[in-house]
Parts: structure tokens; C-alpha cells; sequence
């Protein structure tokens, strides 16, 4: 692995276990294997590297949902697919997360990819949704309001998870937005 692919995976890891504020370029730097030399040889700084994790993982986890949402089947089937799809639930999703660190939600260049992301799938669940009502599923729901909903079950389940140190708060989240899905 290169050096930058290093510094990126490391800073990956970090924010997801630390979040920005708690990550320092030191530790960056310590989980690399890099020098404070060749990490600024290849970005500016910390808030350009973070910015490069973020928007891996960004793009990390829109390819995994997109792939559930273009599998075939029902769009109930495909929304359950995506929700029930195995996650470190304990660990808080490593976008989500990164929202209620001051510094990223301070600053519009790391706060685009956490805001791009929910945008993303806020529209691509509303997409499905709307499908969906086109082969008959889920009539008389708004689409937008529903994946807005989704989204907000889906990180609401990871914040309960987290503080009860347990998933069971997350599957129940996951699985009374599906029933009520279901029973629509």
C-alpha cells in the first residue's frame, strides 16, 4: 500500500474510533508508518487527509448500499436488505458519527461529504420507495419523508445502541421501521 493510501486508511480507522477532534496528526502518523515529512509532502494537513478518509469511506458505503438497492426484487426487499445488512452497530456508523463532532460540523469542506452522503441516500431510498409505488408497494407514503425517516431510524438506532452498549436497541429501531413499512 502506498504511503497516501497509509495515511488515508489510518485516518479511516481514527475518525471512526476517535472522531476528528480526537485524532491528532501524531497518531495519524504512529498508524501509518509515515513521517511527518511524507504526511505533509502529501496533503496539507490534517483537515485535507480527513477530508480524503471521509470521503472514502463516503464512497465505501454508498457502493455497499447501492449495491442492495439494485439487487432485484420488491423495494421493501431491497430496504430490508440495506437495513439489516450486517454493520459494527456498537462502533456508530463512520459518517454519522462524524456529525456531531464540532470541528467537522463547523466547516463546510468537512461537513460536505457527511451532508453529501445522507443527501445521497435520503434521495436514493426515496427513489426505491417511489419504484416501489409504481409496481404498487407502499401506496399514500411521500418518498422523501419516508427515506428521510429511514436515515433518521437507521442513526437514532446506532445512538441507542452505543449508549446501551448493546445492538438491541439498533434491531429494534430496524425492525419496527420495517414493520410499519410492511403493514403500509
Amino acid at each position: 500500500m502506498s504511503t497516501p493510501d497509509r495515511l488515508i486508511e489510518s485516518t479511516r480507522e481514527l475518525l471512526w474510533e476517535r472522531g476528528y477532534v480526537g485524532t491528532s496528526p501524531k497518531m495519524i502518523q504512529q498508524r501509518a508508518g509515515a513521517g511527518q515529512g511524507s504526511m505533509y509532502h502529501h496533503f496539507a494537513g490534517k483537515p485535507d487527509l480527513a477530508l480524503a478518509a471521509m470521503r472514502r469511506t463516503a464512497d465505501e458505503m454508498r457502493a455497499k448500499a447501492e449495491a442492495q438497492f439494485a439487487e432485484p426484487g420488491t423495494a421493501v426487499e431491497r430496504i430490508t436488505a440495506y437495513l439489516r445488512r450486517e454493520r459494527d452497530v456498537l462502533r456508530g456508523c463512520p459518517i454519522g458519527g462524524l456529525s456531531q463532532d464540532p470541528e467537522v460540523v463547523d466547516s463546510p469542506e468537512l461537513r460536505a461529504p457527511v451532508d453529501e452522503t445522507f443527501r445521497w441516500l435520503r434521495g436514493r431510498l426515496a427513489e426505491v420507495i417511489a419504484e416501489g409505488q409504481h409496481h404498487g408497494e407502499l401506496p399514500g407514503l411521500d418518498p422523501a419523508a419516508t427515506a428521510t425517516t429511514l436515515v433518521a431510524v437507521l442513526q437514532g438506532g446506532y445512538v441507542l445502541a452505543r449508549a446501551a452498549g448493546s445492538a438491541e436497541p439498533f434491531d429494534q429501531a430496524i425492525t419496527g421501521a420495517l414493520a410499519l413499512l410492511r403493514t403500509h
